[in-house]
């Protein structure tokens, strides 16, 4: 099942940002072979086109933490309520770039005091028996799960894997990349943003570097290498057969927070087509 993980902002930060130290990289999971991602991109093929629908995602966010308290990662009410409308407004177009057609709606929300969960890894025991524990909904439910993340920021699943293993769909966070945490760089809420773009088919906008398929969307440049900080103007990719400057606003690049502001049209047609062929 590791081949349907995601390959999830792999990225070293502690150099980036100051109250980033301790966190080795963005995010733990590879990336899919190529034949994989063929196989996802034919899957998708037929739903590909279709006008965008207006999808209301329900949300449950599970908060495990090791006591009570925001530095023990229990994060209030209003944080989630915060995270949820970031969700919305990312995928909405209205900070920037393509309106998705996806909105988000909180379930529910439960919390578990539980250190050996608080602390899980990609594909550890400790995720698996946690998901096994909280998960709600099918796939047409995001299931958000805020820990400390150990050295990354977040991890997601591809949704052509739910039907295999649907107990580990979902997001995992980490809850100080949430709006308002201590992350100078990386705390306006958009890992859970990049992490539900993921969820939803996207590949990262440097996937497969300067290459033509890169990460399967057309209107997404291509780019050699992720993003660090946010260097507008960069071109990887100098080929006259890889026009345009890096997407280096796209919430599917590494870079900080503030640099974000866009998901563009053929990402959101993407989207739209993953959410028909394995989320409806």
């Amino acid at each position: 099942m590791r081949s349907r993980v995601l390959s999830c902002l792999c990225l070293a930060l502690a150099v980036a940002s100051p109250a980033f130290a301790g966190k080795a990289d963005r995010c733990a999971t590879r990336t899919p072979t190529l034949e994989e991602q063929d196989q996802v991109d034919q899957e998708l093929e037929p739903s590909r086109g279709r006008p965008t629908a207006e999808v209301v995602v329900p949300v449950w966010v599970h908060v495990i933490n090791i006591g009570s308290g925001f530095e023990n990662g229990d994060v209030s009410d209003r944080v989630i309520r915060e995270q949820i409308k970031v969700l919305s407004e990312t995928f909405g177009g209205e900070r920037g770039g393509a309106e998705t057609g996806f909105g988000f709606e909180l379930a529910g929300v439960d919390r578990t005091t539980d250190a050996d969960w608080f602390y899980m890894l990609p594909q550890s025991i400790e995720e698996r028996r946690a998901k096994e524990a909280l998960r709600r909904g099918g796939a047409e439910t995001l299931n958000i799960y805020t820990v400390d993340g150990g050295p990354y920021l977040g991890w997601a699943y591809f949704p052509s894997g739910y039907k295999s293993q649907p107990s580990l769909d979902g997001i995992v966070i980490d809850y100080r990349s949430m709006p308002g945490g201590p992350y100078e760089a990386f705390s306006l809420g958009f890992t859970a943003t990049h992490e539900a773009g993921h969820w939803l088919a996207l590949y990262h906008t440097f996937q497969n570097g300067c290459t033509p398929n890169n990460d399967y969307v057309t209107d997404t440049p291509a780019e050699r290498y992720p993003a660090r900080g946010c260097p507008i103007g960069i071109d990887t990719c100098t080929s006259s057969r890889y026009p345009g400057l890096d997407p280096v606003e796209n919430y599917m690049d590494y870079s900080d927070d503030p640099c974000y502001n866009q998901f563009t049209e053929l990402q959101a047609d993407r989207m739209q087509a993953a959410w028909s062929t394995y989320r409806q």
